[in-house]
């Protein structure tokens, strides 16, 4: 039996309490085998006896099943601190362990990018609007604190309403349920805070506001890796991450960061959108303002999905300027086809059709 094999069998195991296996975690640290014997090692970075017992019985009796194995050797390694071995090394807790699934929402997805100007959030938008006409129930929260767009592009407004519980309701347009900053401020009211509020208030997106039941919530992240991306990392455990570039080399370079951050909290990158591809003239000639197939390139190189291109079309910024995006209100539309083929493709992922 081959490590690769393995490896695809343990994808089966997921971490108790979480929609996540082992493998896209990151805790399985090394698979040996040889003629039938198996070696494996699990190190967790929090959780207690229980959680690596009930781990290592899974492993266990998956591996067992296969007529490949004749001897095995699983071992599952804790934190000294969670074992309560090291009082006294002054080892820090993993900020990570304190991560908490929101009931109601069986996906979460990251919408990111590693500069702004490259239309994550049109990008946001649009895929939740397709993702709806594709029959999946779609919440959008927009953590971008300090310059929310998302109530200016959906078109919605009000505040929100709180249930008898002390929840903030989201708000709904266009079959997408909405949070955001923008949600709770007056017009063109700055937030000037440093990062321990950025923390707090996302934590507060998930537990209150009541999202009720959702195939998936997707978070519009603000551009770069900073305080708003680690918040959220700490607070959810993410089901994934779609990245947004424009074909350019300087887009592409920063882009690489925000693979890199994704990959080192362990949040498998579902694939990328190259938007602004190019422009098509009225005549018919196919213009490439900033360079050509740049973002697939970087999947090739990077061995990650290639989720399609955006041309630059003139209704998908009159759709975000107006609150109606080209999704929701025209997804026939060669502008709104392109969305559509990318919500496809991620619906998927996880929903195959039979």
């Amino acid at each position: 039996m081959t490590k690769e094999e393995i490896l695809e069998l343990l994808k089966g195991i997921k971490y108790p309490g979480y929609s996540r296996d082992i493998v896209s975690f990151g805790l399985v640290r090394e698979v040996a085998c040889n003629h039938g014997a198996v070696s494996i090692l699990i190190e967790l970075t929090g959780g207690n006896d229980s959680i690596a017992a009930t781990i290592k019985d899974e492993v266990e009796t998956l591996l067992k099943k296969t007529d490949k194995v004749d001897h095995l050797h699983v071992q599952v390694k804790l934190p000294a601190s969670a074992s309560g071995q090291n009082a006294s090394t002054g080892a820090t807790k993993n900020p990570f362990d304190n991560q908490q699934a929101v009931p109601g929402l069986k996906r979460i997805v990251a919408v990111a990018s590693g500069k702004g100007g490259v239309g994550k959030s049109t990008v946001s938008v649009n895929l939740a609007c397709a993702l709806h006409h594709l029959g999946v129930k779609v919440g959008l929260l927009d953590c971008d604190i300090y310059g929310p767009s998302i109530p200016l592009m959906m078109g919605v407004h009000e505040r929100p309403a709180i249930t008898p519980e002390q929840k903030m309701v989201p708000l709904e347009n266009h079959g997408v349920k909405l949070m955001s900053m923008g949600f709770l401020l007056n017009d063109d009211q700055p937030v000037i805070w440093r990062g321990p509020m950025i923390m707090k208030t996302i934590q507060q997106f998930f537990s209150s506001v009541d999202w009720g039941e959702l195939d998936i919530l997707l978070v519009d992240l603000p551009p770069g890796t900073g305080d708003a991306q680690l918040s959220l990392c700490q607070t959810v455990p993410l089901d994934g991450g779609v990245v947004v570039t424009t074909p350019q080399q300087a887009s592409l370079g920063i882009v690489r960061k925000g693979i890199a951050m994704f990959q080192k909290v362990n949040v498998p990158i579902l694939g990328m959108v190259e938007n602004m591809s190019y422009y098509t003239t009225p005549q018919g000639e196919r213009v490439e303002l900033f360079g050509n197939g740049g973002g697939r390139q970087e999947c090739n190189e990077k061995g990650i999905p290639f989720l399609g291109e955006v041309p630059l079309f003139t209704e998908i910024r009159e759709g975000g300027d107006t609150g109606k995006p080209v999704a929701a209100v025209d997804n026939d539309s060669p502008a709104g086809q392109a969305f559509m083929d990318i919500a496809a493709i991620l619906r998927n992922q996880w929903m195959p059709e039979s």
